[in-house]
């Protein structure tokens, strides 16, 4: 197994790849540690004077606040962050078109009404507004016992939001409960209204547009004399008619996958991170679809994601895209770079240049087809930007609103996290992996011992057509860990 990994033939630095000693003896760059090196850290290839950029992945990820010898652990204390405020780019285009399969997977999944693919049946109670959430949350534990081979889960998703909200936080808000009651992976949807909120059921039947009324039921229970029996009722119909659906051949065309990351560390952007690259290029070459988030971490990469825009005016979607999230980060007087979190910097990312470089590469090498807006659905197959903060729960809520089947979520710290799809999580080092296997559903570790990437990506492509046909279910499902959370950026009334 390899100790250290340069990743890049133009970096001038190379990571651990397991904790290194002092003094210990980089033969292959004739580089000796001055200090311990911690596993995901960096160490300096090369003397690297103040005020010199320090090049990791290829690309600047800071530059150096004091001279670094050789050897030396580069990290927060010597380094710092080239990123400012807004930028103007330029569209140079840089990208291959895709090579698509002509024989193309297949995966057992649930075809509804609308024609549109579910890889689960499940029935979702969605409150109109935080004041029948409990209603909601009742009504779920009283069907729990309907669960069964056919009935995947019965969930309630109780958010604070839905009243007192201006503009485009009750938007977002009709938006993203819009997207989820539309969603394919539910076979069944339980609407709730309270009847004098903003959000009024049909004010957000506006939002919704068209529906199965056989699939979808709506309650308002200020217009109920018992809103618990009036509910047990509707879930009823509702129990028979996801209890209809069978699961038949489907096409991996129609998958669509988001990309996510949290508790990144420094093997994140070496080992699942690239993993998850590789699996979004092997779906979109089978027709499928797959979506990255998290603008603010792709700040110091972005134009690498810019210059595979597949036409001028998505470029121009992304630039506004990115400079409108910096605004955002601005209006507050926040600093732009402001991201990784402590427990990055633990792992070994210093700047967010850093954490960016390496969380863009979940999306591949493919061409961008399209920038969506917070909220917005899907309508492309292909590898689709999406606006959304880093942020876990908000980020992981709005994919699964723009239609995305299951998220792939990598980490290097590890959390129980999942969101109202399945919510893959995949560890960026075997540590993780063996201490909290009741999280980890894959592990990417391997690459590092010697598992090439060329096997790995087929053995988690194929568990992920496993996981979509209903035959393996994520930790996050097991352990009944699902839930929302909705952007909000404005006043509360």
């Amino acid at each position: 197994m390899k100790q250290y990994i340069k990743i890049n033939p133009k970096d001038s630095v190379a990571v651990a790849l397991t904790d290194l000693a002092k003094n210990q003896i980089l033969e292959e760059f004739d580089v000796t540690t001055q200090e311990e090196i911690k596993q995901g850290h960096k160490v300096a290839l090369q003397d690297t004077s103040e005020g010199e950029k320090v090049i990791k992945y290829g690309n600047p990820i800071g530059y150096a606040t004091q001279n670094i010898a050789k050897g030396q652990w580069i990290h927060t204390h010597n380094i710092k962050t080239t990123l400012s405020g807004v930028e103007e780019y330029e569209y140079v285009p840089n990208f291959s078109p895709v090579k698509y399969k002509d024989d193309q997977k297949m995966f057992m999944g649930y075809r509804r009404s609308n024609g549109e693919i579910g890889i689960r049946n499940e029935i979702w109670i969605i409150p109109l507004v935080g004041c029948v959430n409990k209603t909601a949350e009742i009504l779920a534990k009283d069907f729990s016992e309907y669960i069964d081979d056919n009935i995947d889960d019965i969930i309630a998703f109780p958010h604070p939001f839905g009243c007192s909200q201006l503009g485009d936080d009750h938007l977002h808000t009709q938006q993203i409960l819009a997207g989820l009651a539309q969603h394919p992976n539910a076979g069944s949807v339980l609407l709730i209204g309270l009847g004098c909120e903003n959000n009024h059921m049909e004010a957000f039947k506006k939002v919704l547009g068209k529906f199965d009324a056989d699939r979808v039921k709506t309650m308002i229970t200020q217009e109920c004399r018992n809103e618990l029996e009036e509910g047990r009722r509707l879930m009823q119909e509702l129990i028979m008619h996801a209890s209809l659906a069978e699961r038949e051949p489907c096409s991996v065309a129609k998958l669509k996958i988001g990309l996510k990351c949290g508790g990144s560390d420094g093997l994140s952007g070496i080992t699942a991170n690239p993993l998850v690259g590789v699996f979004s290029d092997m779906l979109i070459a089978n027709g499928g679809t797959s979506v990255l988030s998290e603008v603010p971490e792709m700040f110091g990469a972005e134009k690498l994601l810019m210059e595979r825009c597949l036409t001028k005016e998505i470029f121009n979607d992304c630039v506004d895209m990115v400079n409108n999230f910096k605004k955002y980060f601005m209006k507050y007087d926040q600093p732009v770079y402001e991201n990784p979190s402590p427990g990055n910097k633990e792992g070994g990312i210093s700047t967010l240049e850093d954490k960016s470089l390496g969380c863009t590469q979940k999306g591949g090498s493919s061409p961008v087809v399209d920038v969506l807006a917070y909220g917005d659905r899907l309508h492309k197959n292909g590898l689709n930007l999406m606006t959304g903060p880093g942020n876990d729960m908000v980020a992981t809520t709005v994919l699964a609103a723009a239609g995305v089947h299951a998220v792939l979520f990598t980490t290097g710290r590890g959390t129980p996290f999942g969101g109202p799809v399945p919510t893959v999580k995949i560890s960026t080092n075997s540590q993780l992996a063996d201490k909290k296997s009741n999280w980890i559903d894959f592990n990417a570790g391997t690459l590092v011992e010697n598992t090439s990437m060329k096997r790995l990506a087929t053995d988690f492509f194929d568990y992920i057509i496993d996981m979509a046909s209903g035959n393996t279910k994520t930790k996050n499902e097991l352990n009944g860990y699902k839930e929302i959370s909705i952007f909000k950026d404005g006043v509360t009334l």
